[in-house]
């Protein structure tokens, strides 16, 4: 056997210098990634630990915090326990409602009664950024809480509950003035005037929506907003009282209009339009006929539907979202807006619709004849108004 040349022999030398190379290298890149590895895992228990003291910090604040919630809210009822009417919450109106109904008589005594009555709730961005409203355009309802602002009793509230004169009964126009407990009633004249009622949500743009099928007077103050859902809200099975279940006795025979009343209607609507919620004087004729198919006057009204007298362009003392008027508002509606009508052997009745005032009247037969429309006195009260035209494009 040959012995190796010179070249082989530094050839397997080279080799073997360079396995030795790469075994030294592969060695020291392995110290190193270990050292590395050890000084991340180090850094990685350390903010483990101080994540952890981080949680726990703020889980001990919170638990202070609502302790101290808690003791807050227990001295400021406990402190008042015997003086019940001095206990007070931080609660405070989010917005306002811009409704066609300008006052309260006309507005339904419930909501979707009308379905044409639409309202703009504005809320005050101050109190409610535009992203609280994100997401209720995809529910078709919600419900609004409020406050009957516009009873004639509220100063019953800021007195001695025995001095308040509180009737525990109100009259019921379904039963004909019979009386009912409150309730068991709708009554806004309640311990604490706060209304509930659901609307259609026609749209939402920044910090308002447009609502439909409202029972709401112009000028509400509205407390909270709450989606509609049908799962929870909606129970099968639901009952109410036989009184409740009987025709309705408040629907007219029907609705027509005088010969004169559209062409007058068109003229008003020069000037109603530019404040107005809906596209036309068609649709807002729409509208007038809706309201008026449900008789809206009072119980005392309807028991004397024929004096001789003329009742005032702001008419009954009503609010919506209740079926019954107290005793109080009848006869404040009876003795203000009642005024002496020489030339009338039938009683007419004015309704404030959109800033106009409509004259009707009804006969024995419950038939409804809607004679005249004519600006309101009411209609440049609010000149930041919305319109039609700010929702035109979310409507179509």
């Amino acid at each position: 056997m040959a012995a190796p040349t010179s070249e082989a022999k530094w050839l397997r030398v080279t080799i073997a210098l360079s396995l030795a190379a790469i075994s030294v290298s592969t060695t020291i890149s392995v110290y190193l990634y270990k050292r590395k590895s050890r000084a991340l895992n180090s850094k990685l228990r350390e903010l483990e630990t101080s994540l952890k003291s981080s949680l726990d910090n703020c889980a001990s604040e919170r638990q202070g915090r609502i302790k101290a919630q808690q003791a807050l809210r227990k001295a400021l009822t406990q402190s008042n326990s015997e003086n019940l009417e001095l206990t007070t919450y931080p609660m405070a109106p989010i917005g306002v409602v811009q409704s066609c109904f300008s006052t309260r008589n006309g507005t339904p005594r419930q909501p979707l009664l009308v379905p044409l009555a639409r309202a703009c709730l504005v809320f005050n961005s101050g109190r409610v950024p535009s992203a609280s409203l994100e997401g209720l355009g995809e529910f078709s309802h919600c419900w609004i809480i409020y406050v009957f602002h516009l009873n004639t009793d509220l100063e019953k509230l800021w007195k001695h509950p025995s001095k308040s004169k509180f009737k525990a009964k109100v009259r019921v126009p379904r039963l004909k003035g019979g009386r009912m407990g409150v309730f068991a009633t709708r009554s806004p004249h309640r311990p604490c005037p706060i209304g509930l009622t659901v609307a259609k949500v026609e749209a939402v743009e920044g910090n308002m929506v447009l609502l439909s099928g409202v029972d709401l007077v112009d000028g509400t103050p509205v407390l909270d907003i709450k989606p509609y859902l049908p799962y929870s809200d909606s129970i099968q099975g639901a009952t109410v009282p036989n009184w409740l279940m009987m025709d309705n006795p408040l629907a007219v025979a029907s609705v027509s209009f005088s010969v004169g009343f559209t062409s007058a209607l068109a003229d008003c609507w020069i000037v109603a339009e530019k404040k107005s919620l809906y596209s036309s004087p068609d649709e807002l004729q729409g509208l007038i006929k809706q309201v008026l198919s449900w008789d809206i006057r009072s119980l005392s009204q309807r028991n004397r539907p024929h004096d001789s007298h003329s009742v005032s362009e702001f008419g009954e003392l009503s609010h919506g979202t209740s079926d019954l008027k107290e005793d109080h508002d009848e006869a404040a509606s009876e003795h203000d807006m009642a005024q002496d009508s020489l030339n009338s052997k039938e009683v007419i009745y004015h309704l404030i619709l959109e800033g106009l005032n409509v004259s009707y009247r009804i006969n024995y037969d419950g038939n409804v004849i809607v004679e005249k429309v004519a600006p309101s006195v009411t209609m440049n009260n609010n000149k930041n108004r919305c319109n039609y035209l700010a929702w035109r494009d979310k409507l179509r």
